[in-house]
């Protein structure tokens, strides 16, 4: 059974017309007005923006839409991945319902799927048999449940471990490694219910070591960054490798082409460099022997969601004690979905709605005083995992 089944191909002609597009502006050209704009969301990445403002001579950190396509697309991230020698799950892509229940039929053991493009966090089904494989099919293939995104799925063996996000600084030739944290994709205690776009993280990672994290800057980031250098699609901006720690080592889940969400609250709540100079100079291709500074404090966030998440959030319901969980010590309260009403008050305005976020010197101190902040908002329709943390406590 051959381990990739898919029409698409890396440098095929919509990847070539966009890398001969991005040759003929010439990497970066002078700025002329901004100083520097960092693209926070995938999408406008996919859709080329950066492409655009390089156009204008503004300094961007952020890929451009050929290179962005490694989240755009999980069928040319898992090429690209097989091009590189980059450890992956073996898989599959297609753009048939009959061809991806043929692959489904002829595989032993459990099965990931996904729909190929952007779902917002949400196109990723866990299956522990075929049938359920199977069922996922027909939703994102026939269904649409993510629409246009399931156009293509990928099936891929289901990999056992522990999951990492590591996030790496990167100005086309070069990569600056940030630390390692951990996601909480489940909705549920436990890791029980469908997957979200995160219910929480903590930094640091126990099992990410600073041997694991040398291993994936020299077997997983590089050869990603070499060849996407080959294919004509140099990558500015950051680079987050979803990792699966198994026995034969880490291997990749998925990139994103921008900082995760929840993890980049705990990322920046040890932070202590300065970060504009170093995305300026990822974005200008000029990191050199920069390096960074990190609290030995840990940090954890609970995200705090909208009944109803990861399905149809309940939103419009007032959020009080917001103040009173900032004024806790350690703690920082981000606003994901949340909005003003009409009469003032905040209001949810999204499926994840919060993030709180606290440092404190033990991992156990921080999540004590996450949970603190939680508990002082006063929100009555909104709910969030208590279990944040687990793995390493």
């Amino acid at each position: 059974m051959r381990a990739r089944q898919s029409r698409y191909r890396p440098g095929g002609p919509v990847h070539s017309r966009i890398g001969d597009r991005h040759r003929r502006l010439g990497g970066h050209r002078p700025r002329r007005g901004g100083g520097l704009v960092v693209v926070g969301p995938e999408a406008p990445l996919v859709l080329g923006l950066a492409d655009r403002l390089r156009e204008e001579g503004v300094p961007v950190f952020g890929p451009g839409a050929a290179a962005a396509a490694l989240e755009g697309s999980k069928a040319f991230m898992k090429d690209v991945l097989t091009r590189a020698g980059v450890p992956t799950a073996r898989y599959g892509s297609f753009d048939t319902v009959e061809a991806a229940r043929a692959f489904i039929r002829a595989f032993d053991g459990a099965l990931v799927v996904k729909a190929d493009g952007l779902a917002a966090g949400k196109g990723v089904i866990l299956c522990p048999s075929a049938a359920e494989a199977l069922a996922a099919v027909e939703d994102i293939m026939v269904a649409r449940v993510f629409g246009a995104a399931g156009d293509r799925v990928v099936i891929e063996e289901f990999l056992e471990g522990e999951e990492v996000s590591f996030f790496a600084l990167c100005d086309g030739l070069r990569a600056l490694p940030l630390v390692g944290a951990q996601d909480h994709k489940a909705v549920g205690d436990g890791d029980t219910g469908p997957n979200t776009g995160g219910m929480g993280a903590y930094s640091p990672a126990p099992v990410f070591t600073e041997a694991l994290r040398d291993q994936v800057m020299n077997d997983i980031i590089a050869p990603t960054l070499r060849t996407l250098v080959e294919l004509g699609f140099p990558y500015h901006g950051v680079l987050f490798a979803g990792l699966m720690i198994t026995r034969e080592g880490p291997k990749v889940l998925e990139y994103n082409v921008r900082f995760g969400d929840p993890e980049c609250q705990v990322l920046l709540a040890r932070l202590e460099s300065d970060l504009l100079p170093v995305l300026l100079a990822a974005a200008q291709g000029e990191l050199g022997e920069i390096s960074l500074r990190w609290s030995t404090d840990a940090a954890l966030v609970v995200v705090m969601a909208a009944e109803g998440y990861p399905g149809t959030p309940r939103t419009g319901t007032e959020i009080r004690g917001l103040d009173r969980a900032a004024q806790l010590p350690g703690v920082d309260v981000f606003h994901a979905g949340t909005k003003l009403d009409a009469e003032g008050r905040v209001v949810a305005a999204g499926g994840r709605v919060l993030g709180i976020t606290a440092r404190g010197p033990s991992l156990a101190e921080a999540q004590a005083r996450a949970y603190a902040g939680v508990d002082a908002v006063d929100w009555p329709e909104g709910f969030c995992r208590r279990d944040i943390g687990w793995r390493a406590l």
